[in-house]
């Protein structure tokens, strides 16, 4: 009688737990699974096995930049949602929109970037954001999870409430890269990586791995900041110094004629004003002769000749 009642007690919590349970029941205490989601920025840019170009081009940037921001398509289910992703690209905006050079950033979701891609695709976004660079987001994110020898517990349903039958390793790495469509040249780029390790009951495995998947984002995207940040101050150095492999149009410049490199003094005019403005000093200078005023090559006054 006592073994009947045993074996009942049994199937009960068998039945009651179901499938999931039964399946960590039968499961080596060493089973291991994995998972993964990533987009590529290297397979974005060039698809179907497409090569780099031989030569590379220098990117002209014209300051100050109206910049591009985008998570890149994810391979199969996205890690992110798009809120995440929204919340991670505004944690960007707000850390780089103050520097000098930038204009505005633009958050662009993904999917105006899943329909096409290559450089091609990337410049019809370029176009309809109305924007001089891109700045993308790509990302590996890879989970392992294996049993531990407290899976033999989840024979009871107590057992996969209570006990930390499931052990995970999560590593992600968030990256950055500035590019510039036009010329299709990488201008900047910079990562940053997080590890961590955890365990949890079966009832709450899928969400645990939800929550450390979200945790694991934002770490590595902190640290992918401060990376780019300083990575951004040594470039600045560099385009100061000339050193940088990039041309510098300034927009307010190249609109009134002035060089394209914009290293004329604010007082500096363009050939283009010289001529309008030539005319008008010489009529100038020849209604004050005919008036008896002596005229002064720099300023065109003098006194009334007695």
């Amino acid at each position: 009688m006592h073994l009947w009642k045993a074996m009942s007690a049994t199937v009960l919590a068998l039945s009651v737990s179901g499938c999931g349970l039964l399946q960590h029941a039968l499961c080596d205490p060493h089973c291991r699974s994995g998972s993964s989601s990533s987009s590529s920025l290297v397979e974005f840019l060039y698809p179907n096995k497409n090569e780099p170009p031989e030569h590379d081009t220098v990117p002209e940037l014209h300051l100050p930049l109206r910049v591009g921001l985008a998570f890149l398509p994810s391979h199969g289910e996205a890690a992110l949602d798009a809120a995440h992703q929204a919340e991670l690209l505004e944690r960007i905006k707000q850390r780089f929109k103050t520097r000098h050079f930038v204009n505005e950033i633009v958050l662009i979701p993904d999917y105006y970037l899943a329909g096409r891609r290559g450089f091609e695709g990337l410049q019809g976004v370029q176009r309809l954001y109305g924007v001089d660079v891109m700045a993308l987001v790509s990302y590996d994110q890879t989970l392992h999870e294996d049993n531990n020898q407290w899976s033999l517990g989840y024979l009871t349903i107590v057992g996969a409430f209570v006990l930390n039958g499931d052990r995970h390793d999560l590593s992600t790495l968030v990256d950055l890269a500035v590019v510039d469509p036009a010329s299709r040249s990488l201008v900047l780029r910079a990562g940053g990586w997080d590890v961590r390790h955890g365990s949890s009951t079966l009832i709450n495995e899928d969400r645990d791995s939800r929550d450390a998947s979200i945790e694991s984002f934002s770490a590595a995207t902190n640290q992918m900041i401060d990376h780019f940040d300083a990575d951004l101050t040594r470039f600045e150095g560099e385009v100061r110094s000339g050193n940088a492999n990039v041309r510098i149009v300034n927009k307010s410049n190249s609109a009134t004629g002035s060089p394209a490199q914009g290293h004329g003094g604010g007082g500096t005019l363009g050939w283009i004003w010289v001529a309008l403005l030539g005319p008008l000093v010489a009529a100038r200078y020849w209604r004050l002769g005919r008036r008896g005023i002596p005229v002064t090559p720099l300023t065109g006054y003098g006194r009334r000749a007695a």
